[in-house]
């Protein structure tokens, strides 16, 4: 039977509301989920400029309700993660391992986000009446969200909260694969993170993880750099806001690794201006890596390459979700990977302002709205 529920919508023209969609019952390959919680990411805000209509949200877990007759390996009350990046299984990337760029599902390479065209699904999700969009064909700040089984990677923790499911979804995953599964950081190495947000602390867990014996974490923000310590950076540096990429901070990376750079350097800020520092950071023969989707044009130094620097451009961590969801969810049943300490604030659905304001200034390293 179709649900009305409470979802956050935008117009795509700089604005939000709360406001209630219809979502209809799953169709053969679908999957109807009750949210239980959805982190707040920096894409949901930008998205409110797409100039589109559609629900917001691409970070989630709940319980599944319902599923369509061609659904296996679900039930109604799993628990479950909801990924972004829908794998169709049998595309040339699919195929080549690369389900994170899959050329039939793609929201991302299929053209669909930012503001131009492509890929999306609106079936099953109704507005005032009509048809309307998914964020990432998820939709995930809403009571309810009918999603592709692919989208859907069950949550087997005994012990970790929905929030913290929740967040595994987009951010995490990111900052964790760039290094796991993109840069592959080896046991030993030096990493240096610039920008200690939600994703930058993932790049840092996955650093330790992989067995990084010195990650340096570079910020702004004090107070990031103290969580930056808690998830397992070994030195920090205080970054000056007027530092021109951050050349300055290079050079005290460089000072903490026999003056050659890191091994790895991982660019978290989102800012374009910043899109060349970790290639600053990194020594001859080290590997850079731009974590955040700068998606505009930026002016590189050519002399920052030198000598067989190699730059990277992952996208999602280079996800692969049935794997790297479970991966993570064992990390922290195991006590390796920290994710409630992540979260810094839950909110109400109708505090999604608040959460984007919060986030906007820093003061979370990860926001989650609770239903």
């Amino acid at each position: 039977m179709p649900i009305n529920c409470l979802a956050a919508l935008t117009t795509g023209k700089g604005d939000f509301f709360i406001d209630e969609i219809r979502v209809e019952d799953p169709g053969p390959d679908e999957v109807l989920v009750q949210l239980k919680a959805a982190g707040v990411c920096h894409t949901d805000y930008d998205s409110l400029n797409w100039n589109k209509t559609m629900v917001l949200g691409h970070e989630g877990a709940g319980v599944v309700v319902a599923v369509g007759a061609q659904v296996t390996g679900l039930k109604a009350g799993d628990k479950v993660m909801l990924n972004w990046a829908m794998p169709c299984g049998h595309c040339f990337q699919c195929i080549e391992g690369n389900q994170h760029i899959c050329e039939n599902n793609s929201p991302v390479t299929g053209g669909m986000y930012g503001p131009n065209g492509g890929h999306a699904h609106t079936g099953g999700t109704t507005f005032n009446n009509m048809p309307v969009e998914r964020s990432f064909n998820l939709g995930a700040l809403s009571e309810y969200a009918l999603v592709k089984q692919a989208a859907v990677v069950v949550n087997a923790s005994s012990r970790i909260s929905f929030e913290a499911a929740s967040i595994i979804g987009c951010g995490v995953m990111t900052g964790y694969g760039s290094a796991v599964n993109a840069a592959k950081v080896k046991p030993g190495s030096s990493v240096a993170v610039l920008g200690t947000g939600g994703v930058g602390l993932s790049v840092i867990q996955g650093a330790r993880i992989s067995g990084a014996a010195n990650i340096i974490a570079v910020d702004i923000n004090p107070t990031r750099l103290e969580m930056a310590q808690r998830f397992g950076a070994t030195n920090i540096i205080l970054a000056d806001k007027a530092d021109k990429g951050l050349a300055q901070a290079a050079e005290k990376v460089k000072a903490l690794t026999d003056g050659r750079g890191a091994d790895y350097a991982f660019e978290c800020t989102a800012i374009p201006q910043l899109g060349a520092a970790p290639l600053a950071m990194v020594r001859n023969a080290g590997i850079a890596v731009q974590v955040s989707g700068i998606e505009e044009e930026i002016t590189i130094d050519m002399n920052l390459f030198e000598w067989d620097k190699i730059y990277i451009n992952p996208l999602y961590g280079k996800c692969r979700p049935q794997i790297d969801f479970p991966a993570i969810t064992k990390l922290y049943d195991n006590g390796r990977f920290l994710l409630e300490e992540m979260i810094t604030r839950r909110y109400a659905l109708d505090e999604l302002g608040k959460a984007f304001d919060d986030m906007l200034h820093g003061r979370n390293a990860k926001g989650v709205i609770v239903f």
